[in-house]
């Protein structure tokens, strides 16, 4: 095939070169399309036209930029592939994707919003209408070049307040892209946001020659990202995908094209004694040339002080503005006392290695010391409330959970009250109410004022969004969860949380693709086995289930999976020794889970016993309870439909 391009040096873009994105299992297929497309005029460019010898990054990154048009190929394969990932990205971002699915699979997360025609009935051939409108989508991309800035488009769009593309879609019935044409590509293509207001702050190198100042440098990275993401005028990387490049190992323009922001903010802290000095600098992402740069000397007992000048000359630097008074106290939750901050800073540290029970119960101290250098110090309290809730459903048995629990909403009342425009306060106080008391009702109005005013916040929005999922409101879930991971896309948790709300909505190939993706960017996370474990099992894929939970090491996944997948094999003996290892191991803390394997098992009015014991001992596993695939059997039950009304979900 001819590889040339229109313009052989390399200036310019060129409306007839079209990019072919796909995996190398499905080069046959890919193959069929580039014919075609070079029948109908186009001159493309794809993987096969690297002479050997050349540098596979950079052919590509330039054909990227020639290209008027990116046709990417989602397959079974491809969704799974970084390379085709990373393409795809690309050319969402500048506004050149043309998505097709060639084996019916959906694309992954991150591109569900784009419409993707499936062009895999009827046969890669020109008399399949499919690829008719495929070309003409092609056509229309190509010929009027790249969409209009975000600049220039309604402030819904920029601000992502408009209605849900997915759902205006629907809502067009039959109508194809080659009656849309290009209007209706150029708004499917639109950003939500404008890249020149969104950055992400890279983790803060340490040049202390400490290992143990690590957390400062951490903690002061995080908090600028916390203070620069309450201005709603700014888009902020989400805490996990910035931390993915703390190794430096790319250059800046590949990190802002995978973290899909326009700047970056680096730098590096140097503590010495009383002293600490802080270098910061502001990158554009698409030339990769500092924009700005500036150090700041400070004594250590004014780190928080040192904290807003920084977060006040960068915003400066990028021409926007904070807020003026919003960004005080009210919405920052901070202190004034250096010592609280250091002992929040160490505890989050902790937390957030989510390592064990230990790791854990550290952070809550470290959080309850900062807490009483600074009762009024609303950060630390959320942070608090939320380390005694997590500890509460994780570790604890009935009596312990209880008194955990209702110190975790105090201390989340004691932060809204000292901080009341502060969203980890309400998002504390929410979590708290759903998982301790199981009041659904009461749980409603912190989600929501969390989600109000936690906008640039990945790790709320995704709370808020777990929570609507549990609650089978799918049209409030699946676009706040699609916000949380276009903030953060390289954050495990949140790829995680996406999963587990496909599996509630029925989408069981969704959540299975969503764990494997999670694992990729952390294999060591808990919970993704049993998460496609328990999916695989609602397709009927006993064995690739059982390979799962066999890998699963969190207890309440792995053993009722292994017991429901013997209960689907017709294995007794299996079941009865799961079940009772379940019963034996974690006692009063899997209740839950045993109503799970009984009502599976058949034994429907020993499940309904097991519930109710559950909700006496106010067990967090029947938050479930009304999105749960494996308790169907008992839907039809008076008394499983009198639980759901005594927790308020009908």
């Amino acid at each position: 095939m001819n590889g040339a391009t229109s313009d052989e040096s390399g200036a310019g873009q060129s409306t007839d070169y079209v990019f072919v994105s796909y995996a190398r299992p499905d080069a046959k297929a890919a193959q069929a399309i580039i014919a075609l497309l070079e029948r109908s005029g186009f001159r493309v460019w794809w993987d096969g036209l690297i002479p050997g010898g050349e540098r596979f990054g950079n052919e590509i990154s330039e054909a990227l930029e020639k290209a008027a048009a990116v046709v990417v190929l989602w397959s079974a394969n491809s969704t799974a592939s970084h390379w085709v990932q990373d393409e795809a990205s690309w050319a969402r971002d500048h506004h050149r994707l043309v998505p097709l699915s060639i084996d019916g699979s959906e694309p992954p997360l991150g591109f569900r919003q784009f419409q993707c025609l499936d062009v895999s009935k009827g046969g890669i051939k020109a008399g399949n209408p499919a690829i008719q409108r495929a070309l003409k989508a092609v056509s229309d991309v190509a010929a009027k070049g790249p969409a209009a800035e975000a600049s220039t488009a309604p402030a819904s769009h920029r601000e992502g307040l408009g209605v849900d593309r997915r759902t205006a879609l629907a809502a067009g019935g039959a109508v194809t892209i080659a009656a849309a044409g290009y209007a209706g590509w150029r708004f499917l293509l639109a950003p939500q946001d404008a890249r020149a207001n969104s950055v992400a702050v890279l983790p803060f190198e340490n040049l202390s020659g400490q290992p143990g100042q690590q957390y400062l440098s951490d903690g002061m990275a995080a908090e600028l990202r916390a203070k620069l993401s309450r201005n709603p005028l700014l888009r902020v990387a989400g805490q996990a995908s910035s931390n993915a490049f703390r190794d430096r190992s790319e250059s800046s323009k590949a990190i802002a094209r995978k973290l899909r922001v326009g700047n970056l903010i680096d730098g590096n802290v140097r503590a010495a004694g009383d002293q600490v000095r802080i270098a910061v600098e502001v990158i554009d992402g698409a030339s990769g040339f500092s924009k700005w740069s500036n150090s700041f000397d400070r004594p250590m007992d004014n780190l928080l002080q040192l904290q807003s000048d920084i977060a006040d000359a960068v915003s400066a630097a990028l021409s926007a503005q904070l807020g003026g008074g919003d960004e005080t106290k009210e919405r920052s939750g901070g202190t004034t006392n250096v010592a609280a901050f250091d002992a929040f800073l160490r505890g989050k540290e902790l937390f957030e290695s989510q390592a064990d029970e230990a790791s854990d119960r550290a952070a809550l101290a470290q959080f309850g010391n900062a807490v009483s250098r600074d009762p009024e110090y609303a950060a630390a309290l959320a942070a608090r409330s939320r380390a005694l809730s997590v500890i509460a459903n994780q570790y604890a048995q009935a009596d312990e959970r209880r008194r955990l629990y209702g110190e975790a909403i105090a201390e989340a009342q004691r932060a809204i009250r000292n901080a009341r425009g502060f969203a980890d306060g309400y998002v504390a106080l929410g979590y708290a109410l759903f998982y301790g008391r199981l009041d659904i009702g009461a749980a409603d109005a912190p989600y929501q004022k969390a989600h109000d005013l936690g906008g640039g916040s990945a790790e709320v929005l995704s709370l808020y969004a777990l929570y609507r999922a549990r609650r089978r409101q799918f049209d409030r879930a699946f676009p706040v969860i699609e916000r949380a991971l276009s903030l953060d896309p390289l954050n495990a948790g949140l790829v995680k949380s996406a999963g587990r709300i496909r599996f509630a909505s029925g989408d069981h190939e969704a959540a299975i693709s969503a764990a494997r993706r999670a694992l990729e960017l952390n294999p060591k996370l808990g919970g993704a086995h049993g998460d496609m474990g328990n999916a695989f099992l609602m397709l009927g894929r006993l064995d690739e289930a059982a390979a799962e939970f066999a890998t699963e090491k969190s207890a309440l996944l792995a053993i009722p999976g292994r017991a429901i997948v013997a209960i689907r094999r017709r294995d007794e003996a299996g079941v009865g020794q799961a079940f009772e290892k379940l019963r034996r191991e974690e006692g009063d803390n899997g209740l839950y889970q045993q109503a799970q394997v009984l009502a599976q098992w058949g034994r429907k009015a020993d499940a309904l016993d097991t519930l109710d014991r559950a909700l006496r001992e106010q067990d967090s596993g029947l938050v479930y309870l009304l999105s749960d695939p494996f308790l169907a059997p008992l839907h039809e039950e008076a008394r499983f439909k009198s639980l759901l009304r005594k927790l308020h979900f009908v």
